[in-house]
């Protein structure tokens, strides 16, 4: 079971309240602080989750396979999908729907019964792995990144204007499959939160026009949410890049909170802070591109205090990276990023 202290925190911030401390939020992908904190751990779940109860992070939605050097430039293939280890990350190479030809005869499935019995078995396996000290928050798409990602950018661009009708017919058919494993979590109540992950925005604006988002994706959103909104499961949605042209379309959509909200990417904590108050639950923040892994302990810090300072008052904040801990992150960082976390984010906030 989860700690009564860590759930106390998690549900006071959830219900924009404030509680003992502002909660820790956050996705580890960096072999240093594993090596720091579990050296010698055989088993690498294991690993990550004593990384995680060091440094005291409250809530994870899992972590990264943070690839060591020695593994750089593997390669392999996933059923139709090929694969790269670059920058310690694994990148899908080449998309498995090449062609609108392609895209026509792809006809997407839902999951059986044993997929979804399975899936909230896995889930309930790291939920336990997880406690008492980290909360793990299950999750899923929408359908819709795993869409374009099936067929790349310019292929699904192409297919907007050229197949839109086949193009749609998918994208539904990618909801359906995102819509089952929503219901099979609201009816395990595997967590009070579920985790809607689907990057629509790049840094200034989003991916594709509003327009055609408000079409598509926002109904695909919508209707993803619903049987966990019924359920009574608050749903966190995270999209990088900046998505302020179609927030409010998202709220009406049912999210209830908002991740990672990329500072780099011009979404201004303070401001959402300022007009959604008690609306939105903010996730993340703390710049993971620039200030984290280049930047000195001392812009770590002062980057940490300030989150903290115009987001965390009156609760609603779940402090975090604005994505992930990502592999070139120095361990003096990670560590000096959740030490001011634990030392400034105590409420009262004074700082």
């Amino acid at each position: 079971m989860l700690d009564p202290q860590v759930e106390s925190r998690i549900l006071a911030s959830l219900n924009h309240e404030e509680g003992d401390r502002v909660p820790i939020w956050d996705f580890i992908d960096n072999r240093a602080i594993v090596e720091y904190f579990a050296p010698g751990e055989p088993d690498y779940a294991r690993a990550m989750v004593k990384v995680y109860h060091s440094l005291g992070i409250d809530l994870c939605r899992g972590y990264g396979g943070s690839f060591s050097e020695e593994q750089e430039g593997l390669s392999g293939q996933d059923g139709n999908t090929e694969w790269r280890i670059s920058g310690r990350t694994r990148w899908q190479v080449v998309p498995p729907i090449r062609s609108l030809e392609d895209l026509r005869r792809w006809d997407p499935k839902p999951p059986s019964q044993a997929d979804l019995d399975n899936w909230i078995e896995w889930n309930r396996r790291q939920k336990e792995m997880f406690e008492p000290y980290t909360m793990f928050v299950p999750g899923g798409g929408c359908g819709f990144h795993a869409t374009y990602g099936a067929m790349g950018l310019h292929m699904f661009s192409l297919a907007i204007y050229e197949a839109r009708d086949e193009l749609e017919r998918v994208l539904w058919a990618q909801n359906e499959i995102a819509v089952r494993f929503a219901k099979a979590a609201a009816e395990a109540k595997l967590c009070p939160i579920y985790f809607i992950g689907d990057d629509v925005a790049y840094k200034g604006t989003t991916m594709f026009s509003p327009a055609f988002l408000r079409e598509t994706f926002i109904p695909m959103l919508a209707r993803t949410i619903e049987p966990l909104r019924n359920a009574g499961i608050s749903v966190i949605f995270h999209s990088d890049g900046n998505v302020m042209s179609i927030l409010d379309d998202m709220i009406e959509a049912g999210i209830n909170g908002l991740n990672p909200i990329e500072p780099i990417a011009g979404m201004d904590i303070a401001y959402l802070k300022r007009r959604y108050g008690k609306n939105l639950v903010l996730v993340g923040n703390v710049d993971c591109s620039q200030v984290l892994p280049l930047g000195t302990v001392e812009d770590v810090i002062e980057a940490t205090k300030e989150c903290i300072r115009v987001a965390s008052p009156g609760g609603g904040h779940f402090i975090g990276s604005s994505s992930e801990i990502t592999p070139s992150t120095p361990v003096e960082n990670i560590l000096a990023f959740y030490r001011t976390v634990h030392e400034y984010g105590r409420y009262p906030i004074r700082i």
